[in-house]
């Protein structure tokens, strides 16, 4: 199983190379979507690790596809510029899969 990361810079592609992560830069809406939908299609691809700027050209499909697939698990990481506010959006994905604020 292979981790596979879809960035929004060739930097954060390229740190993640140096680990032995394989991955993309896309920058659209169209570009993130297709790429997700070939590393989905790919059985090796276990994990897919995306960076917060990509996720946000279309968090409603991230969202569903994270509630409804049960592979590859797709993991938010932040940006080169650490902005994220990832403890806010895992909270409200939690929030949307049992129906409760925490």
């Amino acid at each position: 199983m292979k981790f596979f990361v879809i960035s929004d810079n060739t930097d954060t592609r390229m740190g993640m190379r140096l680990a032995g992560i394989e991955g993309v830069v896309a920058h659209t809406r169209t570009e993130v979507l297709n790429e997700l939908d070939r590393a989905i299609a790919d059985p090796e691809i276990a994990i897919v690790l995306m960076t917060t700027l990509c996720i946000s050209t279309c968090p409603e499909v991230i969202a569903e596809k994270k509630l409804r697939m049960q592979r590859p698990l797709i993991v938010e990481i932040p940006d080169r510029h650490g902005s994220a506010k990832i403890g806010e959006t895992i909270d409200k994905y939690i929030s949307e899969a049992i129906g409760i604020k925490i």
